[in-house]
C-alpha cells in the first residue's frame, strides 16, 4: 500500500501564563544575556546601562529592551561573545513577540467565530485560568496565537469529565492504532524484537524566504536525518540532496543532522532539500513475562539517565512533593512508571504548546496549566521518573502515520536486564479492556516513527554558531547566516511521505 501523506507548511510547533510572565523574561535574560554583561560593560548612550535592558525584560518591555541592546551592540563592544549573545537577546525578544502575536482586536473574531456570542463574564473566567493564554507586552494585552484552538481544547475536555464518554465513537486514527496495536501484540514478541517493518520514503524541503539573507551570503542549514543505532530503524538510504554538496553527522551525534550549505540570490527564496528512504518496525515488551532486575546504580546508564538537566529536567520541591505523592509505597519501578503515566494522561491534556526556547521550566507549566503537548507531558515524566530513580532519556522525530505526520515527541525507560524500552507519554491509554492494548504505550511503540534524537540540547556537526531556534529538540531544521539565526518565521518546512506496507 502505498499513502501519500500531507505537505506540511510553516507549522509552528508553538510552544505562560500570565502569573509567570515575569519570571519567564526574567530567566530567559538570565540564561541567554548575563554572560554578556560580565564581559561588555560599556554603558549605553544618554547615560543608560546594562541594568536598563534586564529592568526593561522583566517589565516585559521587549521593545525598549532590543532598543537598549541595540545600543550597546553599536557602542564599540569588540568582545565577539558578547556580541552573538546580545543578538540572541534580541532574537529572544522576537520569538516571544512571534508566539504572542495576536491583539485583542484580532482576537475577538477568533472567539466569535469558534463559541459564537459569549458574555464577559465567560471571557473573564477563561483569562483568569489563563485557559486563553495572554502576556502583557509592552503595555499591551498580547494573546497566545493558538490561544483560540486550545481555549476549544480545554473547554471540550472539561465538557467531557462531565458527562459519560464510554460510549464515543472513536476517530479514525484512534481505530487505526487499535487494529496496528493488536497486531504487534499478536506478532508473539514480547520482548522488544522489532515486528511489522514499514518503509518510508521521505522527501524534505526547507525553504527560507527571498531575501531574508543578503545576496549573496552563505545560508547554513541542518536537516533532520534518522539514527541507526536502534534495531527499530534500520536501512536509511539517502537518494539525493539539493544542493548536491551535503555532510551527514555521524550516529554518535544524538541530535542528527544533514548539513547543507548554499549562497543567497536577492528576490529568490533559499531551497534546501533532502530524499532518503528507511525501515521501521514496532516494539512491543511484556515486562509481565521479563524478570527486571535490581538497578545497578553505579553504571553510567543510571547516573546520567536519572540526573536533572537544566533547565528543563530539575527536581523542584513541587515535582519532589507531586511524584512522592503519586508512587507512594511503591518500589517496583515499573509499577512506579505505571502510577506516573496514569496521573499524567488522567489530569494533563494535549494543547499547542509556545515555543520551547521561551519557556524556562517546562514541566512546570505543565503542572501549572495541566496542559501541554506531546514533549511538555514527556518533560514532565522524564522528570519525575528520574527523581524517583528511574533511568529515562527523552526520544523524538516524527510520527509518520498515515495522514498523520508530524512533529513528536516520546521517551525510553531503562530497565535493568531488559534494556531501553519506548513509552510515548502523549499517545495515552488506549481504550480496550484488553490491558495489555489499554497500556501498550506504556511499554510499547508502533511502526510508524522516525527517530532523529536520543537527547534533548545537543550540539550539531557542524556545530551551530547562532541560539537555536528550537534549543532543546530538533525536528524541522535550523537554519542561519553570520549575521545571525534564522528564525521559524523566516522560513517554512515540508514533508512528504510515502509509506510502503507489506
Amino acid at each position: 500500500m502505498i499513502t501519500n501523506c500531507l505537505l506540511l507548511n510553516a507549522h509552528f510547533r508553538n510552544r505562560k501564563s500570565k502569573k509567570n510572565n515575569m519570571k519567564i523574561i526574567t530567566i530567559c535574560f538570565v540564561l541567554i544575556v548575563f554572560i554578556v554583561f560580565s564581559s561588555c560593560r560599556q554603558r549605553i548612550t544618554s547615560g543608560r546601562s546594562i541594568i536598563d535592558i534586564e529592568t526593561a525584560f522583566r517589565n516585559s518591555q521587549l521593545l525598549l529592551a532590543t532598543k537598549y541592546a541595540d545600543s550597546v551592540l553599536n557602542s564599540g563592544c569588540k568582545d565577539s561573545m558578547a556580541i552573538v549573545k546580545l543578538k540572541s537577546l534580541v532574537d529572544m525578544a522576537t520569538r516571544i513577540r512571534a508566539d504572542f502575536n495576536l491583539s485583542e482586536n484580532e482576537i475577538e473574531p477568533r472567539l466569535k467565530k469558534e463559541f459564537g456570542e459569549y458574555s464577559q463574564n465567560e471571557r473573564t473566567i477563561w483569562e483568569k485560568n489563563n485557559w486563553l493564554e495572554y502576556k502583557i507586552i509592552d503595555g499591551e494585552k498580547r494573546y497566545f496565537n493558538r490561544a483560540v484552538s486550545n481555549l476549544k481544547l480545554i473547554l471540550s475536555n472539561r465538557q467531557s469529565k462531565l458527562k459519560d464518554s464510554s460510549g464515543s465513537i472513536p476517530d479514525q486514527f484512534s481505530l487505526f492504532r487499535m487494529e496496528h496495536i493488536r497486531k504487534v501484540i499478536e506478532s508473539g514478541k514480547f520482548d522488544g524484537k522489532p515486528v511489522l517493518p514499514v518503509k518510508m520514503m521521505i522527501i524534505y524541503r526547507l525553504t527560507v524566504d527571498a531575501d531574508a539573507v543578503p545576496d549573496g551570503e552563505i545560508v547554513r542549514c541542518w536537516l533532520p536525518w534518522p539514527r541507526e543505532v536502534h534495531d527499530r530503524q534500520r536501512d536509511v538510504t539517502l537518494v539525493k540532496t539539493i544542493p548536491s554538496n551535503y555532510f551527514i553527522a555521524p550516529d554518535s551525534v544524538e541530535q542528527r543532522s544533514v548539513y547543507i550549505e548554499q549562497p543567497a540570490e536577492k528576490g529568490k527564496p533559499v531551497i534546501f532539500e533532502l530524499y532518503f528512504s528507511y525501515q521501521s518496525m514496532a516494539q512491543y515488551f511484556d515486562l509481565n513475562k521479563l524478570r527486571i532486575a535490581a538497578y545497578d546504580t553505579t553504571s553510567e546508564i543510571y547516573k546520567k539517565n536519572t540526573a536533572e538537566q537544566q533547565p528543563q529536567i530539575v527536581f523542584t520541591n513541587e515535582i519532589k512533593k507531586l511524584s512522592d505523592s503519586i508512587v507512594e509505597g511503591i518500589k517496583n519501578p515499573l509499577e512506579k512508571v505505571r502510577k506516573l503515566y496514569y496521573w499524567i494522561n488522567d489530569n494533563v491534556i494535549w494543547t499547542g504548546a509556545l515555543e520551547y526556547s521561551i519557556m524556562p521550566d517546562i514541566p512546570g507549566y505543565v503542572l501549572s496549566n495541566r496542559r501541554g503537548d506531546c514533549g511538555m507531558q514527556t518533560l514532565l515524566f522524564m522528570t519525575m521518573a528520574r527523581y524517583q530513580g528511574i533511568p529515562v532519556k527523552w526520544q523524538s522525530g516524527w510520527m509518520m502515520h498515515p495522514n498523520h505526520v508530524n512533529l513528536h515527541d516520546w521517551c525510553e525507560v531503562f530497565y535493568q536486564g531488559v534494556g531501553w524500552v519506548p513509552l510515548d507519554m502523549s499517545f495515552n491509554l488506549q481504550n480496550s479492556t484488553d490491558l495489555r492494548e489499554k497500556e501498550f504505550y506504556i511499554t510499547g511503540i508502533d511502526a510508524y516513527r522516525l527517530i532523529v534524537n536520543d537527547v534533548i540540547s545537543s550540539k550539531f556537526v557542524p556545530e551551530k554558531k547562532f541560539y537555536r531556534s528550537e534549543p532543546y529538540d530538533f525536528q524541522r531544521g535550523e537554519v542561519e547566516w553570520r549575521g545571525g539565526n534564522l528564525y521559524f518565521n523566516q522560513w517554512d518546512y515540508q514533508m512528504k511521505v510515502d509509506i510502503k506496507e507489506p
